[in-house]
C-alpha cells in the first residue's frame, strides 16, 4: 500500500456524489436523509474507499455509539437469544455492541467493565455473577437480573410469577405432588424468586411440595441424587418437576428416562427460559417463557436514555407458559 496516498474526507465525497457536505454528514451519522441522496453518498464513498474515522467523532461529540455487553457465553441457547434481540435493538438506535465473554469467570467481569471504559463506550449492559462487581461512575449501566440499587436499573422477568404459574399449571394439569428442583447462589438475584413463587402458590393450594435447592458447581448431579432417592418401587413419589432453566430441565428428562420414568406420563415437567429448538421450531421443554426481546428492548432503552435520574430501578416485565411436549396438555 502507498503511504502517500491521499487521505479522503467527506469534502471528496460530497464532491463525488454532488451533494452538499451536510447530506453527507448525515448519511455518515446515521441522520435522516432522503434516500435518494443516501444512495448517492454512499456510491461515493464506496467508489472513493472513504473510510469512517469513529476516533474522530468520538473526540468532536464524546460519544462512540458503542454499547459494552457483558455475559456469560452463548453457549447457553437463552443468552444466545438475548445477545441476538440486544444487537438488534442496539443497532435499530444506531449503536454498535462490544460483546464481552465472561465463561462465569467473576473477575473478568470487572476486567472487562475496565476495558469498556478505556474504550470509552457509552454504556454498559450485563448479566454478572461476581458478589463484588464494581459498578463505575460516570457511565450508563443496566444489569440484567440482579438488583444492585436504586440508581442502577434493573431489568427483569417476572421471576416470582414464573414460579406461581408453574405451579399452578401442574395442578391444574392434574399432578398431586411437585417438587422443584433449582441451583442455588450466594447472590440476591431476581432469578432466586423463582422457588419462592413456586413454594408460595404450592402453600396457598394445599398442593403436598418439595423444593430442592443445590449448590451451583454440579447440579445435575445432585438432581439426579436427589430423583433417585424419591424413586422407590419403580416409580417417582412426584408426578410434577418444575426446574430452574429450560437447559436443566432437558437434562433432568435424560436422567428420568435412564431410570425408566415416562415424561410427561409418569412425570411432567416445566422449565423456565422458553428456548425453541433451532431457535424458532417449538419449545425443547414446556416451559415459563421469559420475553427477551422486551428485555433487550427496554435495556438498549435504559443505557441510551439521557434521564438517568429518572430511570426506574428495577423494571419487572410479564411471562407465560408454553406447551412443549413435556406436559399432558396438548
Amino acid at each position: 500500500m502507498n503511504s502517500d496516498r491521499k487521505t479522503v474526507t467527506m469534502l471528496d465525497v460530497a464532491r463525488e456524489a454532488g451533494v452538499a457536505l451536510g447530506t453527507v454528514s448525515k448519511v455518515i451519522n446515521h441522520q435522516p436523509v432522503g434516500e435518494k441522496y443516501r444512495k448517492k453518498v454512499q456510491d461515493a464513498a464506496q467508489r472513493l474507499g472513504y473510510q469512517y474515522n469513529a476516533t474522530g467523532k468520538a473526540l468532536r461529540t464524546n460519544r462512540t455509539d458503542m454499547i459494552a455487553v457483558i455475559i456469560p457465553n452463548t453457549v447457553n441457547p437463552y443468552f444466545a437469544l438475548l445477545v441476538h434481540y440486544l444487537n438488534l435493538e442496539l443497532e435499530k438506535r444506531n449503536n454498535k455492541m462490544l460483546l464481552c465473554f465472561t465463561e462465569y469467570d467473576r473477575s473478568r467481569e470487572n476486567e472487562f467493565i475496565e476495558m469498556a471504559q478505556l474504550n470509552r463506550v457509552d454504556g454498559i449492559i450485563a448479566l454478572t455473577y461476581n458478589p463484588k462487581l464494581s459498578i463505575p461512575e460516570g457511565i450508563p449501566f443496566v444489569t440484567i437480573d440482579r438488583f444492585f440499587s436504586s440508581s442502577v436499573p434493573c431489568v427483569a422477568s417476572d421471576n416470582f410469577g414464573g414460579g406461581v404459574l408453574a405451579a399452578k399449571k401442574l395442578k391444574e394439569l392434574g399432578c398431586r405432588k411437585i417438587a422443584m428442583l433449582f441451583t442455588g447462589s450466594p447472590l440476591t438475584s431476581e432469578p432466586s424468586k423463582r422457588k419462592d413463587g413456586f413454594a408460595s402458590c404450592s402453600i396457598e393450594m394445599g398442593m403436598p411440595f418439595e423444593v430442592k435447592v443445590v449448590p451451583p458447581d454440579h447440579p445435575i448431579e445432585d438432581y439426579g441424587a436427589f430423583l433417585r432417592e424419591h424413586f422407590r418401587e419403580g416409580r417417582l413419589e412426584f408426578d410434577g418437576l418444575f426446574v430452574g432453566t429450560d437447559q436443566q430441565a432437558w437434562e433432568v428428562i435424560q436422567i428420568l428416562k435412564e431410570m425408566g420414568v415416562r415424561v410427561p406420563e409418569d412425570v411432567q415437567v416445566i422449565g423456565f427460559d422458553g428456548i425453541e429448538m433451532f431457535g424458532n421450531h417449538g419449545y425443547i421443554v414446556s416451559t415459563i417463557v421469559q420475553p427477551v426481546r422486551e428485555i433487550a428492548e427496554v435495556c438498549a432503552s435504559l443505557v441510551l436514555s439521557d434521564e438517568r435520574s429518572r430511570q426506574p430501578s428495577l423494571v419487572c416485565l410479564p411471562v407465560r407458559y408454553a406447551y412443549g411436549g413435556t406436559t399432558r396438555d396438548a
